[in-house]
C-alpha cells in the first residue's frame, strides 16, 4: 500500500502516526518553494504544516523542481504525501514521531511546466518564497529572465516577481517575503542583490526595480537540523518520500518587520522558527559550539578507535571531552553582552543531545575533511579570545591540535583529504615531533597567524603529542578525562 490521499483515509486511527486534517487539503497555496530536497521538507515545510494543523498559518506549498534531475512521479503518485519520521533526544529522553505532511500541492517542474509557474505569481494570496538551491545557487549569472525557463535559480525567481508586478500593476501590496536557506553568510542580502543586477542587465523599467526594492522582503536566514537516510525505517505502508529529521530543529529568520512577522505566521507554532533582528548570535552558535567542537574532536576520537560521534559519546572519557571543550573552554570564550551565558548554556546542551542521537552514524573521519580549514575558520578565534581573555593557554583545545597534528601524519589505515596533506606529510618525513609543531604552528600562510606567539601554546601541543604517541590516543584520552570536572 503506498501513501496517498486514497489510501490515507485507512489510516486515521493509527496511533503511531500523526496525520493531517482533512481541511488542509483545501487550503489556498501561499508559498512557492525552489527545491524539493530533504532539507526543505523536513523544515520549512515541516513548520508549516504543523502550523496548518493548528489553524495558524492555512497556506500549502507549491514546488519547483529547478533541475533536469530526476522526475515528480514519486509526488505525482503520493499526492505529495511524505512521512516525516523524527528520531533523537530531547531533554535526556529518546524521541520518535511519525508525521504525514500534507504540506504541499503541487510539485512543477521548471523545464516542462514553466508557464504554471508563472502563473502562481498571479495568485494574490500568495506571500512566500523559499529556496534551497545549494550554495552554487546564489549566483549572478547574466541572463535573459524571458528565457522559457531562465537557467539559474535568481532569474528564475526574478521572472516570477516581475510577472507579479505586471499582474497586480506594481501594487506595493503584492510585494513577497522571500527567505534563501542556502548555507552562505547574508543569503537574502546577497539573492537582492543579484536581483537588482539582473534587473540592469535586463533593462526592466526603474519603477519595477523600486517595487522590488521596498516591497519585496528579502529576509537572511540560518537553518539547522540534521536530515539523514531514513532506508533503515519501515512503516505500515510504502513511502518513496519519507525522511527522518533529528529531534533539534532551527530556522532563524532575521527580520524586525511586522509585515514580515504576519506574513510568517508559521513561526507561532514551533519554538524552532526564529524572528530575530539578528541572526549571527545563532550563526556564532552554531558555529563554535556544534562545528567548532566536531572539528576539535574528531582527529582525537578517529584516532582513539571511536568511528562515530553516537560511539564517541557513548565512550565516557571522549564524552567528558567534549562537554568540558564546550563548558569550560568554548563557551568562555564567546560569551559576552551579544550572547549570554545561559543561552550558550541551553544551546550546548542540545549540541550534546544531537550528538548523542541513537538513529544517526555521523562518522568521525568524514568530519575530519578539510580538516585544517575548519579548524582555522571554527576553532581559531575561540582559541585567541580564550587566551585574551584569560592570559592561559586552553588545555582542551589545545589537545584538539595535538590530535589533528597526529592525524595529519596519516597511515595507510585512512586516507586524509586536506589541502595542506601534502605539506603535513612532508614535515613529519622530515622533522621531530617538537619541530612539526612549531612549523605547524608557526604557519601564518595556513592560520593567518603566528600561533608561537601564543604564550605556551607550542609547549602544550609539543606535550600532548608526545603523550599521545607514547601512550596511545585512548590511554592519553583517558588520563585527560579523568582530571575534567563538569560543574
Amino acid at each position: 500500500m503506498k501513501l496517498s490521499r486514497e489510501t490515507l483515509s485507512g489510516l486515521y486511527g493509527n496511533e503511531a502516526l500523526q496525520l493531517p486534517l482533512k481541511s488542509c487539503f483545501d487550503l489556498p497555496e501561499k508559498v512557492l518553494q525552489f527545491g524539493t530536497g530533504v532539507l526543505l521538507r523536513g523544515l520549512p515545510d515541516a513548520f508549516i504544516d504543523k502550523a496548518n494543523q493548528e489553524g495558524r498559518f492555512n497556506g500549502r506549498v507549491v514546488v519547483v523542481k529547478s533541475t533536469g534531475n530526476g522526475s515528480t512521479t514519486a509526488f505525482d503518485e503520493q499526492d505529495n504525501l511524505y512521512t516525516q519520521c523524527i528520531r533523537g533526544i530531547e531533554g535526556g529522553r529518546k524521541m520518535a514521531v511519525n508525521i504525514i505532511n500534507a504540506s504541499i500541492s503541487r510539485v512543477l517542474n521548471a523545464a516542462s511546466q514553466w508557464e504554471q509557474i508563472l502563473a502562481c505569481a498571479t495568485n494574490p494570496q500568495m506571500q512566500v518564497v523559499i529556496s534551497n538551491t545549494t550554495e552554487v545557487g546564489i549566483v549572478y549569472v547574466e541572463e535573459n529572465i524571458h528565457t522559457t525557463p531562465p537557467a539559474s535559480f535568481p532569474a528564475k525567481l526574478l521572472a516570477f516577481l516581475h510577472r507579479r508586478y505586471l499582474h497586480f500593476n506594481g501594487d506595493e501590496t503584492k510585494g513577497m517575503v522571500i527567505i534563501p536557506t542556502e548555507l552562505i553568510p547574508d543569503n537574502g542580502s546577497r539573492l537582492k542583490e543579484i536581483l537588482l543586477q539582473l534587473c540592469v542587465f535586463n533593462e526592466l523599467d526603474t519603477a519595477f526595480t523600486d517595487w522590488l526594492h521596498n516591497s519585496s522582503d528579502f529576509c537572511n536566514s540560518l537553518v539547522d537540523c540534521i536530515v539523514p537516510g531514513a532506508s533503515d525505517l519501515t512503516l505500515a505502508y510504502e513511502d518513496d518520500l519519507m525522511i527522518m529529521t533529528e529531534v533539534y530543529r532551527l530556522w532563524a529568520i532575521e527580520t524586525s518587520s511586522e509585515r514580515v512577522k504576519q506574513v510568517l505566521s508559521f513561526h507561532e507554532a514551533d519554538a524552532g522558527v526564529v524572528l530575530s533582528p539578528d541572526i549571527n548570535i545563532f550563526r556564532e552558535l552554531k558555529l563554535r559550539l556544534l562545528n567548532g567542537a566536531h572539528t576539535l574532536s574528531c582527529g582525537l576520537a578517529f584516532l582513539a578507535g571511536l568511528d562515530t560521534v553516537k560511539a564517541a559519546m557513548n565512550q565516557e572519557s571522549m564524552a567528558a571531552y567534549i562537554e568540558g571543550l564546550m563548558m569550560q573552554e568554548i563557551i568562555p570564550a564567546i560569551t559576552d553582552r551579544h550572547i549570554r551565558h545561559d543561552a550558550a548554556i541551553r544551546f550546548a546542551g542540545a549540541v550534546l543531545d544531537r550528538f548523542r542521537n541513537p538513529y544517526i552514524d555521523h562518522r568521525w573521519l568524514s568530519i575530519c575533511s578539510q580538516y585544517t580549514s575548519k579548524l582555522k575558520m571554527r576553532v581559531l578565534p575561540v582559541l585567541l579570545r580564550y587566551y585574551e581573555r584569560t592570559a592561559q593557554v586552553p588545555a582542551l583545545i589545545s589537545l584538539g591540535f595535538a590530535a589533528h597534528l597526529l592525524f595529519m601524519r596519516g597511515d595507510t589505515t585512512y586516507s586524509v583529504s586536506d589541502e595542506y596533506a601534502g605539506w603535513y606529510r612532508e614535515q613529519w618525513q622530515l622533522h621531530s615531533p617538537e619541530t612539526v609543531v612549531k612549523n605547524t604552528l608557526g604557519n601564518e600562510a595556513v592560520w593567518g597567524h603566528d600561533l608561537t606567539t601564543i604564550t605556551g601554546f607550542e609547549q602544550l601541543v609539543t606535550v600532548m603529542l608526545k603523550a599521545l604517541l607514547a601512550e596511545g590516543p585512548a590511554a592519553y584520552l583517558d588520563r585527560i578525562a579523568a582530571e575534567i570536572t563538569i560543574s
